[in-house]
């Protein structure tokens, strides 16, 4: 019997971690599987993922910039995909490509139950309403946050995101410019892809408290600036993507195995190798 194919998709993923958190996953539940790392940079997306599924594929991750685009290409969206615009999780069932996106529930399990954050009530700011902020935005309303304030480099895509999300009486969008006019937050999330190259996006005069958590979506080198200035501004709590990566990836587990791994030796034994964060 073959052994099922997985992967992750996007440009770039030659550094992704994807590839170690489902080799451990695999060999803790027992499940033969092999995953790689598909860079979709030369041929494209759809010619990426039309490979893969003639080489035997079944399942995929899919990463920045083509979160958007796989939702395009799955044939039938989950619910919280739907509501997000984007997939980060592809399934291949009786030859139909299904959509499900786990990036929000990933976030949300990493801040209530890893970091024990109470979520409800909270005053959130989100930098950026890209494919990330899109994924992640929805499983922060339902997990009973107070408001939700989008700050984007440009308004027109802010106001994008809110109007998709449907939440007139707890969303605000605004720009970057815009955020110290806005109040004070008891969370903020970094969702830009700025980190990548080593740059903070503008945050004029943006001042957080002490107790205001901090978490970068990104993870490792591309969080790093995020982090030193939230650390700078004498924040408490300050956490990059790493967690949120691997409990997003044992949900995207559980849609194509049916079962959920124990994330938690998976999480510790990468944080050490990568360091803290």
């Amino acid at each position: 019997m073959s052994i099922p194919h997985y992967a992750v998709l996007g440009h770039p993923v030659t550094q992704s971690l994807s590839p170690r958190i489902h080799a451990a996953f695999g060999q803790q539940t027992g499940l033969a599987l092999t995953y790689v790392a598909l860079d979709t940079e030369e041929i494209g997306l759809a010619a990426t993922l039309a490979r893969f599924a003639a080489a035997g594929g079944l399942g995929a991750n899919v990463t920045v910039p083509d979160k958007a685009e796989a939702a395009g290409l799955a044939h039938i969206l989950s619910p919280r995909a739907r509501r997000a615009g984007v997939a980060n999780t592809l399934v291949l069932r009786d030859g139909v490509w299904h959509g499900d996106n786990t990036d929000g529930s990933g976030l949300v399990r990493d801040l209530r139950d890893r970091r024990g954050l109470d979520l409800h009530d909270m005053r959130v700011l989100m930098l950026g309403a890209g494919g990330a902020a899109q994924g992640v935005a929805p499983a922060l309303l339902d997990a009973g946050i107070s408001q939700l304030v989008v700050a984007n480099r440009t308004r027109s895509r802010a106001y994008d995101l809110i109007d998709r999300l449907g939440d007139t009486e707890r969303t605000r969008a605004c720009t970057l410019r815009e955020i110290t006019g806005m109040g004070e937050f008891d969370l903020i999330v970094q969702a830009t892809s700025a980190g990548h190259d080593g740059v903070l996006p503008t945050l004029p005069d943006l001042m957080p408290r002490a107790d205001t958590v901090c978490v970068d979506l990104n993870y490792g080198r591309a969080a790093l600036s995020f982090m030193a200035w939230a650390h700078q501004h004498g924040v408490q709590q300050a956490f990059d993507g790493l967690g949120m990566l691997v409990e997003q990836a044992a949900d995207a587990f559980e849609v194509w195995h049916g079962q959920r791994p124990d994330t938690e030796p998976v999480y510790a034994q990468l944080r050490m190798s990568t360091g803290r964060g």
